[in-house]
């Protein structure tokens, strides 16, 4: 007759759909009764996604068949829905700003962009939380150097964000087994989770959210804006053409939504060279600050390229803390304080 950590062993080859994590250690398992070779089990599960109760429910028997003198087996699985239907964006209880960092191409170093802004704003004073809203290729796990898995307050059914050097995270990286795990989801789904990261994490106590959206204008981004009221958007680019033309469009799609553009961040704007002192332009010259004077918005800042926000970024130690009186650092601080500044004089102006 099979024990109850006999069930658990079996019930922890059970994956949760999507990930490389067991449904035992997402602590869906709540109850098992044995008798006489039967086995019942209670399963919770909170999702959106009606079919993944259903896909649990199916291995979760079949694990638990291959046990040595098992009789009958029944699953029960507790369905509920997570999300609460909203209408419009709303703001994200007791957090005064969101930010959302953007770029319309990849590679042009937003997440560096989005996770630095966020130390140097914790550098400040502020309290910060960084959501890594790219769930198909998040970063911010790895350029903060955590592996942790972020718990459940069953209290108020809300997950509780990873805290690493003062900045309160969520990340898809967070959840996934490990860096190899690829996130196979339809956009359906992807669309839920980035709802829950936004409503269901318990961000409470922040001054600022810096959400780390995923390059281009797709799904992912008309979630957020239709989720949650932004502050506003900094835009992420690199001074060549071919970067500028995408940036364009992820500013035109939050002037569509109405959203906020505080302004443009030019990164890897020039190299400056240990040797000599003088800056090499690598990457063009000047592209991020015409196209704000073009779209008439500030330029926030004109980041380096340094092979220390690299080596920084890939050992889970941002280069804004690593090396905070570094040139790069200096950068990312004067861009906090002018996120700060544009944010409260707003602020204030809406309160007169």
């Amino acid at each position: 007759m099979p024990s109850e950590g006999d069930v658990r062993k079996a019930l922890r080859t059970v994956k949760y759909p999507g990930f490389n994590r067991d449904i035992v250690s997402f602590g869906l398992l709540k109850t098992i009764e044995i008798l006489n070779g039967d086995v019942h089990i209670e399963l919770d599960v909170t999702t959106e996604d009606v079919h993944i109760p259903e896909k649990i429910q199916v291995e979760s028997e079949r694990a638990i068949a291959t046990l040595p003198g098992v009789g009958h087996v029944r699953v029960n699985v507790k369905h509920q829905s997570r999300t609460r239907p909203t209408h419009g964006p709303t703001a994200i209880e007791d957090v005064q700003y969101v930010v959302a960092v953007a770029s319309g191409k990849g590679g042009v170093g937003k997440s560096t962009v989005a996770t630095n802004t966020a130390v140097a704003l914790h550098h400040t004073g502020a309290r910060v939380g960084l959501c890594d809203c790219d769930i198909y290729g998040p970063s911010i796990a790895l350029m903060f150097g955590s592996k942790e898995r972020p718990c459940i307050d069953k209290e108020k059914d809300r997950l509780l964000p990873i805290e690493r050097y003062g900045i309160k995270l969520m990340s898809m990286g967070f959840l996934l087994g490990d860096e190899k795990t690829p996130v196979v989801l339809r956009a359906p789904i992807v669309t839920r989770y980035v709802q829950q990261f936004l409503r269901q994490v318990h961000w409470s106590g922040l001054d600022y959210l810096i959400l780390d959206l995923p390059p281009g204008t797709g799904d992912i981004q008309l979630t957020v804006v239709q989720t949650v009221s932004l502050s506003g958007a900094i835009i992420v680019t690199t001074p060549q053409e071919v970067a500028l033309l995408d940036a364009r469009k992820a500013v035109s799609m939050f002037v569509k939504t109405q959203v906020s553009i505080l302004g443009i961040v030019e990164n890897m704007s020039y190299f400056l060279c240990p040797g000599d002192g003088k800056k090499y332009e690598i990457f063009g010259r000047g592209g991020g600050a015409r196209e704000a004077c073009r779209l008439g918005i500030p330029l926030l800042a004109e980041i380096p390229v340094q092979p220390d926000v690299c080596i920084t970024g890939d050992s889970g130690h941002p280069i804004m803390r690593k090396m905070p009186h570094s040139i790069v650092a200096q950068s990312f601080l004067s861009l906090a304080h002018q996120i700060r500044e544009r944010l409260e004089k707003e602020t204030n102006r809406e309160s007169r």
